[in-house]
């Protein structure tokens, strides 16, 4: 081979060693996936957790601090369900509503002075209703106030692995000291489904008869999704609207906590578009994220 002629081939040799380097990249570089999020990301937190591994699936900003809202009542409902199984309280055992659990803003079942309420039916108005003023009363019961319950309710949390929650009220209404992450939110409806399985169904329904009228409930997950059996929405203002959700059909368990969306029908859309996600078989793929402010 004469010299003039090699360095024409040394050329071609580099371009078809580049070009495998290409095609060897194409095939390397996971394919991406969109996923609409309904909240601005500052607001925004997310996880979903496989219930029969404990792997966690998907998260984003799961350990930043975020208002509970409603949420709140689960650890309120954690409690109460601890009272029933020891005996410290029975279905039928009647809960005084006080004054100031009456002046509590609704969500409430609106009770008059001197009233009370049976633990069932505070159970109901506590899952269905998500009604202030009847969270309120369990806690000055349990607690013999609602400050000294809220730190029970704290002292649960760390026991139970709940590691960045501080709660100052039984309800979830505004506070700026009572902050939890997705992630704790995740632990306490894990904790749930695991250690009260004769009281979840109670997350289930979305009714229930107070002195002779239905009440409606908020969860409009239950019956939208099958397989969806459960949890708490809240909202307040300075959190968004938030979720936990239970999943729970064809051997697959999930726990998913949304926080933050901009409106309860955006995030159930965005509850709904990650258990379908998260049921597929898994894929080489990455996800962006597009924001709602995007």
């Amino acid at each position: 081979m004469s010299k003039p002629r090699l360095f024409p081939l040394i050329q071609r040799f580099v371009a078809a060693f580049a070009l495998l380097a290409l095609v060897a990249g194409c095939v390397t570089t996971p394919p991406e996936t969109m996923l609409a999020v309904p909240a601005a990301e500052q607001k925004y937190a997310a996880i979903v957790i496989d219930g029969g591994t404990g792997k966690t699936l998907f998260e984003v900003n799961s350990t930043a601090p975020r208002y509970p809202a409603s949420l709140t009542k689960m650890m309120t409902l954690y409690l109460l369900f601890e009272a029933l199984d020891q005996g410290r309280v029975g279905k039928t055992t009647l809960i005084p509503v006080s004054d100031n659990a009456a002046r509590q803003p609704p969500t409430k079942l609106r009770f008059r002075r001197g009233e009370a309420i049976d633990v069932e039916t505070a159970i109901r108005a506590i899952t269905v209703k998500s009604a202030n003023d009847v969270a309120v009363a369990v806690a000055e019961y349990l607690g013999g106030s609602e400050d000294a319950f809220a730190a029970m309710m704290t002292a649960k949390a760390r026991q139970i692995g709940m590691r960045s929650t501080v709660f100052r009220n039984a309800s979830g209404l505004p506070d700026g000291v009572q902050q939890t992450t997705a992630r704790d939110m995740a632990v306490l409806g894990m904790a749930l489904r695991a250690r009260f399985p004769q009281h979840f169904h109670y997350f289930s329904e979305s009714d229930f008869m107070f002195r002779g009228r239905l009440v409606r409930g908020h969860n409009d997950m239950l019956g939208r999704v099958r397989g969806v059996n459960g949890i708490k929405t809240g909202y307040i203002r300075a959190s968004g609207f938030n979720i936990v959700t239970s999943y729970d059909a064809d051997g697959r368990r999930l726990i998913l906590v949304v926080m933050g969306a901009d409106s309860a029908r955006q995030r159930n859309d965005h509850v709904e578009a990650l258990i379908q996600r998260n049921l597929l078989p898994s894929s080489n793929t990455t996800t962006r994220l597009l924001y709602a402010a995007e």
